[in-house]
């Protein structure tokens, strides 16, 4: 999964993606200090999976990961290819789901390309040069799909008419996300990739000592079905530096939890709809993955490995906390809450699964 971390010049991406990664990012105080994206691949901590562990005596833990993309900021004309807006947008249109970093703090120290500090005026020009980017790219896909649609077509007709209704719902200041493909062009959206159809996670930086979002903020992520978080991303920047002993005491002194930066890798894996599964076994590895949600085990084992979803018999599954609660796989089968289960099976969170397969 690659998440993209877009916002302003100086709203923060650069000292969030240093918290998240604990990798240093080049940061300054002046736009385009970011050309490339910086890039980190960050393991995806989950104490249920460590209980798990312990309790089953594995070899090692293996966490899933998620790839986070420090994109440099996006200025007004971007779409236009204003402050290289052009090759920052290619960049996050690799991306499968966005986090925007808004700038709430007042720090006079830290330049505001505007000159002002207003998180919801950021906000609309963050999304203004994709929905204006989006909307170029739609009315090209038009012309070349208005030339298939000629023939009678059904699947060109079909992604024709949704692409006048995303050119009309774009043009009036309305996200891709909300106007969905039709059954007979499901793959129309995929195929044009627009920006705004991909799920927005918002993250306030905020004062050190403040775990509030702006109530207009909040609003408006309500209003784009999207989610939201509050992150002191300079202050979790400079924890990320130091040892974890260190800086579990400075934040038990500051009074800081870890509940910002674990939700927003949280977030941005909820903002995919997934789910967490794990396989384990004594002496061998305890591993997460992630799968949507909805999917079924016979998903999951391809996930795992091709050979062993090709090969599925069955799987045996149990909840991680009841296996933790029992000790181990043989209590829990006496117990009977060991299960088994056939391959329509839908994974649920926190599933601690164990695939039957013949080679």
């Amino acid at each position: 999964m690659k998440v993209g971390i877009v916002g302003l010049p100086n709203a923060g991406k650069s000292s969030l993606f240093t918290a998240l990664t604990g990798v240093q990012a080049e940061a300054a105080n002046y736009p385009f200090t970011t050309i490339e994206p910086n890039l980190a691949i960050v393991p995806v901590a989950d104490r249920r999976l460590d209980a798990v562990a312990d309790t089953l005596g594995a070899s090692k833990v293996v966490p899933d990961t998620i790839a986070f993309h420090d994109i440099a900021g996006l200025v007004a004309g971007a779409h236009r290819g204003e402050g290289l807006g052009n090759q920052f947008l290619a960049h996050i249109r690799e991306t499968d789901a966005i986090v925007h970093v808004v700038r709430v703090h007042r720090d006079a120290g830290v330049v505001h390309p505007e000159g002002r500090v207003d998180p919801l005026a950021d906000i609309e020009t963050i999304e203004t040069e994709l929905i204006y980017a989006d909307l170029e790219q739609a009315e090209r896909r038009r012309e070349r799909v208005e030339r298939a649609a000629k023939s009678g077509e059904r699947r060109a007709v079909a992604e024709l008419r949704w692409l006048d209704e995303l050119i009309a719902a774009l043009s009036a200041g309305r996200p891709a996300r909300a106007v969905p493909p039709p059954s007979e062009a499901l793959d129309a959206i995929t195929l044009l990739g627009p920006l705004t159809a991909k799920p927005v996670l918002f993250v306030a930086n905020v004062e050190e000592g403040s775990d509030e979002v702006p109530p207009a903020i909040v609003e408006h992520a309500e209003a784009q079905g999207a989610r939201v978080v509050a992150v002191p991303a300079r202050l979790e920047a400079e924890l990320a530096e130091l040892p974890e002993p260190e800086a579990a005491a400075l934040r038990a002194e500051l009074g800081v939890g870890e509940s910002g930066l674990e939700a927003v890798v949280r977030g941005a894996f909820g903002l995919l709809e997934l789910v967490a599964f794990f396989t384990a076994a004594q002496d061998k590895p305890a591993q997460s993955w992630h799968l949507r949600r909805g999917l079924s085990v016979w998903h999951a084992a391809g996930l795992i490995h091709s050979d062993i979803q090709r090969g599925f018999v069955r799987a045996e599954v149990i909840p991680w906390d009841q296996l933790v609660a029992a000790g181990g796989y043989g209590a829990a089968r006496e117990r009977g809450v060991l299960r088994l289960e056939g391959r329509g099976y839908p994974v649920a969170d926190g599933d601690v699964v164990t695939v039957r397969f013949t080679p």
